[in-house]
């Protein structure tokens, strides 16, 4: 009679990595700047201040290191940008491996 969260059971997870869709960038977290707001190294070489809107702030921790995606602003989009989504370590290496994230 085990009733608890899978006691007992070797089950794994399958989950489906997000890849990046148009106009959305991969990057990495640089430094933290506190209220929401981060600078993060982009797959296109530059570096945008992004910030984590409030939906996702209460939910997701986000460290330096930390491997993100942005979409940056129609204006401004060469320096701004908003998070969307923030990676496993192990979907970070699918996406190096599949040559999404070029840093």
């Amino acid at each position: 009679m085990n009733r608890g969260r899978g006691h007992g059971q070797d089950t794994q997870q399958v989950r489906r990595v997000r890849s990046p869709r148009k106009g959305e960038i991969p990057g990495v977290v640089e430094q933290i700047l506190g209220h929401g707001k981060l600078k993060v190294r982009c797959a296109d070489g530059k570096i945008r201040l992004s910030r984590i809107p409030g939906k996702m702030k209460k939910r997701i921790w986000i460290r330096e290191g930390d491997v993100v995606l942005v979409k940056p602003w129609e204006f401004q989009s060469d320096e701004k940008a908003d998070v969307i989504w923030r990676y496993t370590r192990t979907e970070a290496n699918w996406l190096e491996r599949r040559g999404y994230l070029n840093l």
